[in-house]
């Protein structure tokens, strides 16, 4: 975060400018660090504020939803044709047109079973929840719901303020800038924290702040510990983030196909005859060609969730949380997925065909790529869901971390004013100019690289090195 060399209104102000001897990479790190901290230090500060409060939006929706949420306790359960039927008969008094496309039945008792529907009018990857009483096939409320997380209300608000802050896609560069960027500016704070090893007196103080100290030197105290004790989290929130953005989620996603990383799904293509046999994806892949089936397995039907179920049961599909998927063509099979978040994870998914109910494709979680695992578990820790509470409350520490280490930040830079200046004095700008040849062409490439993978990172340093060009070009020239 921002911070500067000391101005003389401090009690042991250190030198406003690096002496010519001192080392060029930690003067263009701690400029770096300054730059990018001052003028995107707002971004984090806001994607930590509302990231903290998106951690702990699981367990205020399981208190603020809790009538839609449970049920009874019941010695029984109703098939779901059952529960599908009082969901379709709900929707055809309350949102006619509406259609079925995916149940999630109750995972344990007393909760309830969410029968999901298109709605026209909804916002993008929004559909309709209706919320049914497992046990009596009472309808307990509907809500809209957004992704494949099932985010209520709540939680979609807090999310789309976390990721675009309610603008759209013009918004989301600024989700993608803080992301980008908190991992760089923490790693170049950890840098200049690790210059600090040799010549600190008392090591306890590299990790500990010290009260004792006064004004700046206190501030930055606070600062540099709690970077070093959130900075594992702060990379990791980084790396994570930088997946559900736009430019940069690109590259990421183009780099995890071209790697084969990507995560494996079922074939739901279907052949023009009923499979008899419980054929694997491997004897159906590739048969998009096929002639769809006829009318009538084209048709959905409440029971038909009751088949497809016992058939996904039959292919080892052993977890409480499933997703039963409605087809969206003729010549598509059922899929049904677990969608077990918590650790231990349960993402095995089948595809069943209505024709006869047999399993014609298979995924196993042990089939993911280990970086596909590895992305999935990522970002269900970003989301605070791997984990449960203690997921949470650790999110909610290192958002809060990170909040307070730019707000650190900015403080410091105030404290280290000139005396009378309305603003604090920034490191010493040309040190690109003291850099040695073969320093500027390994910091260009490497800056090139993260620019072209990070495009709000190349945009944004582009930026802070015309700041630079211009600051040394106007003091040379004041200096004439």
């Amino acid at each position: 975060m921002p911070h500067a060399p000391a101005a003389t209104r401090t009690p042991t102000p250190a030198p406003s400018r690096p002496p010519a001897s001192a080392g060029w990479f930690p003067q263009l790190l701690l400029r770096l660090h300054f730059l990018a901290g001052l003028f995107v230090g707002p971004f984090i500060l806001v994607a930590a504020l509302s990231g903290a409060v998106y951690a702990v939006a699981p367990s205020i929706e399981r208190v603020a939803y809790a009538h839609e949420l449970t049920a009874p306790e019941s010695a029984t359960t109703l098939p779901l044709a059952d529960q599908v039927s009082a969901a379709e008969q709900y929707v055809e008094r309350h949102h006619p047109g509406d259609t079925v496309t995916e149940v999630r039945p109750a995972p344990a008792s007393g909760t309830t079973t969410r029968v999901m529907f298109t709605e026209e009018g909804l916002a993008e990857s929004t559909t309709r929840a209706v919320f049914v009483d497992p046990g009596t096939a009472e309808v307990r409320g509907d809500l809209p719901v957004y992704g494949t997380s099932g985010s209520l209300p709540f939680r979609t608000w807090v999310s789309t303020v976390h990721r675009s802050l309610l603008l759209g896609d013009v918004g989301r560069l600024y989700s993608e800038t803080a992301a980008s960027w908190l991992g760089i500016v923490s790693l170049a704070g950890i840098a200049l924290w690790a210059t600090r090893i040799r010549r600190a007196r008392r090591k306890r103080e590299l990790v500990v702040p010290d009260n004792r100290a006064r004004g700046y030197r206190r501030t930055f105290s606070w600062h540099a510990a709690t970077g070093v004790w959130v900075l594992l989290g702060a990379l990791f929130l980084s790396a994570t983030g930088i997946t559900w953005s736009h430019f940069a989620g690109d590259n990421v996603t183009a780099i995890r196909s071209a790697l084969s990383w990507q995560a494996p799904a079922v074939d739901t293509a279907l052949g023009s005859e009923p499979t008899t046999n419980g054929a694997t994806s491997g004897e159906h892949a590739g048969h998009h060609g096929g002639a769809a089936p006829t009318a009538a397995a084209a048709e959905v039907t409440p029971d038909q969730f009751d088949t497809v179920l016992a058939a996904a049961r039959g292919a080892d599909i052993d977890a409480a949380e499933l997703r039963i998927h409605v087809p969206t063509a003729a010549d598509q099979a059922w899929r049904v997925e677990e969608s077990k978040q918590t650790w231990p994870v349960a993402m095995d998914a089948v595809a069943v065909d209505p024709r006869d109910a047999h399993v014609v494709s298979t995924v196993r979680w042990d089939d993911y790529p280990v970086m596909a695992k590895a992305a999935k578990l990522g970002v269900n820790t970003h989301m605070g869901v791997l984990f449960g509470l203690p997921n949470q409350i650790v999110l909610v520490l290192a958002a809060l971390g990170i909040a307070a280490m730019v707000v650190f930040g900015y403080v410091m830079w105030w404290q280290r004013r000139p005396t009378g200046a309305r603003v604090g004095r920034a490191p010493a700008a040309g040190a690109l100019a003291r850099t040695p040849g073969w320093g500027l062409v390994t910091v260009g490439l490497v800056a090139a690289t993260i620019g072209i993978l990070l495009p709000t990172v190349g945009v944004t340093l582009l930026g802070f090195l015309l700041v630079d060009a211009l600051v040394v070009t106007v003091g040379a020239a004041r200096r004439r």
